[in-house]
């Protein structure tokens, strides 16, 4: 083929190749869950982010059966136009609620996905300061690639001035903020780590966020559903409570289609900053709603959720992993939740590793740059409420027959 487009892209493709970063899809043609068929082979799974087990759960499927007789397929048009439909409402107070021990006066505002929430919120709550205002804004390290593109496009889009400090180093992040003079400031970071499973120190970044006048943005994507004793995330893990005048900094994104098995994401902030996140988040103003039957399941998944059973098996088989799992050669990171990444090193060693495992009838992906650093690819191992603890047994019993083997 002649077109030189064709050519050039070709090659860079055949370049990941060479790198072993090249990505390929793999197809499943069943429900989500520890058991599936994949590519039309039946796999033990350890990649899905389904960490409750809802994801196939018959009430929250019910629900949604029960949504699409009473609103219909699609919402027709964005929130802003004719597409809000009752569930949206309906949903956005239950999410409301979820973190209202935590924030006051606060408000929910539902969106179609998490990354669209992380745009619209990083790149709402830095626009229109006024006149020769621009926001600062200190961003995690190690943070997920929607915050990342989020505090890209506020820089570019609303001249915000961005600093990244390094994971989970507040002496730094203190001395970037001291140093800052602009009047407005944001602070942004994972809730949980996506790749690593360690959890942000909310309580010492929000006396910061106090100390030097800044908002604190936390995206609870890996922990909305699984921390804290009722399962709303992050905040009520730490306690943090909304009579506490400095929780009104808190801008929370929770997302639906980990956890809450479903799909989606909102922003809980007060009222005043989750108005303003509307009215400028360009991401919210300018998509269409999504239907209004995933809103009705999702208030099914939000009483699921609160309820003890799903966090307590999920705890226990993160408990049974960490015990028995007994590694040589390669480094189980430190994790409390349901992420247990397994690092191995380079590249296509990880590849190798996890082609291992699926012909051991296993399905763990290897994760690579640019998502991790350099020199850490490494097993993303996800446990679910649903996995039993045989299942758990084959994994770990494949794991070291593999280890030996390489």
């Amino acid at each position: 083929m002649s077109n030189r487009y064709i050519q050039h892209y070709e090659s860079l493709l055949n370049h990941l190749e060479s790198q072993s970063l090249r990505r390929k899809l793999k197809i499943s043609d069943s429900p989500s869950a520890p058991v599936m068929r994949i590519n039309g082979q039946e796999m033990l799974t350890f990649c899905s982010n389904d960490y409750l087990g809802l994801a196939n759960h018959p009430e929250i499927a019910s629900a949604m059966i029960e949504g699409a007789k009473m609103y219909g397929g699609g919402s027709g048009a964005s929130h802003m136009i004719s597409g809000h439909h009752q569930a949206h409402d309906q949903l956005e107070r239950a999410l409301a609620s979820t973190q209202a021990k935590h924030i006051p006066h606060v408000k929910g505002l539902f969106f179609s996905t998490g990354y669209m929430a992380n745009m619209a919120a990083i790149t709402g709550i830095s626009a229109g300061l006024g006149e020769n205002q621009v926001m600062s804004i200190f961003s995690e390290e190690l943070n997920h690639a929607s915050l990342i593109d989020g505090v890209r496009l506020a820089n570019k889009q609303n001249s915000a001035k961005v600093y990244v400090y390094p994971h989970q180093d507040l002496v730094a992040l203190e001395k970037l903020l001291s140093e800052d003079r602009n009047h407005f400031k944001l602070i942004v970071t994972d809730g949980v780590f996506s790749m690593d499973g360690s959890i942000a120190p909310a309580n010492q970044l929000l006396t910061l966020a106090e100390k030097y006048d800044a908002l604190l943005m936390i995206d609870d994507a890996h922990g909305f559903g699984v921390l804290g004793n009722d399962g709303y995330g992050i905040l009520s893990l730490f306690n943090i409570d909304s009579h506490d005048a400095l929780a009104s900094r808190i801008i929370y994104v929770g997302t639906l289609g980990k956890a809450a098995g479903l799909s989606g994401a909102f922003i809980a902030a007060h009222e005043h900053l989750t108005e303003w996140i509307m009215q400028k988040g360009r991401a919210y103003i300018y998509t269409t709603a999504s239907p209004p039957s995933i809103a009705h399941g999702l208030l099914k998944s939000l009483k699921l959720i609160n309820q003890a059973e799903h966090r307590n098996a999920l705890r226990e088989n993160i408990a049974y992993w960490r015990q028995h799992l007994k590694l040589n050669k390669w480094q189980l990171i430190e994790s409390s939740t349901a992420i247990q990444p397994i690092v191995i090193g380079r590249n296509e060693d990880a590849l190798q590793v996890a082609d291992a495992l699926y012909k051991k009838n296993i399905w763990v992906p290897a994760i690579r740059p640019p998502t991790v650093p350099a020199g850490t690819a490494r097993l993303r191992i996800t446990l679910s409420a649903s996995h039993t603890t045989e299942q758990i047994d084959q994994l770990i019993n494949a794991i070291s027959e593999v280890e030996h083997a390489l």
